[in-house]
């Protein structure tokens, strides 16, 4: 689904060099996307990201996986040294920021839950239940909740007081959350159980889905709005019609047929603009 992407054609010119941006290089996607590579005569390095750039030739091109401040800065400086970083610092910095999000995702359009600013957790008055809270900046293990009380407030407001927080309308569904991955204009798709809808035993358990056109082209919209490559659009059912409820830069996509050699494909076209590889 989405635009058909093959692999470069042709033998590669030079020692073609890909760098991952990433403190875990054994992530199942990131390891086999670089599987790929390697198969086709590529090197990739996984660079550190606390040495700055690196010293000597720079990669043809960068994959940033991570999304630390760090990492962040780390992509900065590589774009100013004129690397090529998928996806760019500042798109997956935006993509920390939830009111940043949503801001950008409405005005251009795009179906988006209703996103407000809501300051520290602790200072946050009871309103109408029921509502999900989640933290303003995304990251690894944040806060997302759904409350449907006064007592859920106080109990996450004790776990997590300074934290500061976006609030969504909770938009009620079959407790399945409809994951898209889009990797170079490819859409990969499941549904997974969602947190808000089901104990912890159920949490996370996927299920294969294929996503009308509709859904898929809402997915690939979000690309070009975002400037985004490789990326994670989840979707709710809304009265009329999809909700965006997030955006992910550069997610795992979770044990997805293709996505490694998506992946793989992206890099090697991105060295092709470069002059790198023929296409």
């Amino acid at each position: 689904m989405g635009r058909p992407m093959g692999g470069p054609r042709g033998e590669l010119r030079g020692d073609l060099r890909v760098g991952l941006i990433t403190g875990n290089p054994g992530h199942p996607l990131l390891a086999a996307a670089a599987g790929v590579l390697e198969r086709r005569g590529c090197r990739v390095e996984t660079v550190p990201l606390d040495g700055g750039v690196p010293r000597g030739v720079l990669a043809d091109v960068y994959l940033l996986k991570a999304r630390t401040p760090q990492a962040l800065a780390l992509a900065g400086e590589l774009e100013r040294s004129g690397a090529a970083v998928v996806n760019s610092a500042a798109a997956t910095g935006l993509c920390q920021d939830r009111v940043r999000m949503a801001s950008l995702a409405r005005g251009a359009g795009l179906p988006f839950a209703a996103t407000v600013t809501a300051g520290p957790l602790g200072e946050l008055a009871d309103q109408a239940y029921p509502f999900v809270v989640k933290s303003r900046h995304s990251r690894r293990h944040d806060l997302v909740a759904l409350v449907d009380g006064a007592a859920r407030l106080r109990e996450l407001a004790e776990r997590w007081p300074q934290e500061e927080v976006v609030t969504q309308p909770y938009l009620r569904s079959s407790g399945w959350d409809q994951k898209l991955w889009v990797v170079d204009g490819q859409v990969f798709a499941a549904r997974r159980r969602s947190e808000l809808s089901v104990g912890d035993d159920g949490v996370g358990v996927a299920q294969e889905w294929e996503p009308s056109a509709r859904r898929a082209a809402l997915a690939l919209r979000v690309g070009e709005v975002f400037g985004l490559e490789v990326y994670g659009v989840d979707l709710l059912d809304g009265a009329d019609e999809p909700v965006i409820v997030d955006v992910n830069a550069f997610p795992g996509a979770r044990g997805r047929a293709g996505a490694p050699e998506a992946l793989a494909g992206l890099a090697l076209r991105v060295a092709a603009e470069r002059g790198r590889v023929p296409v």
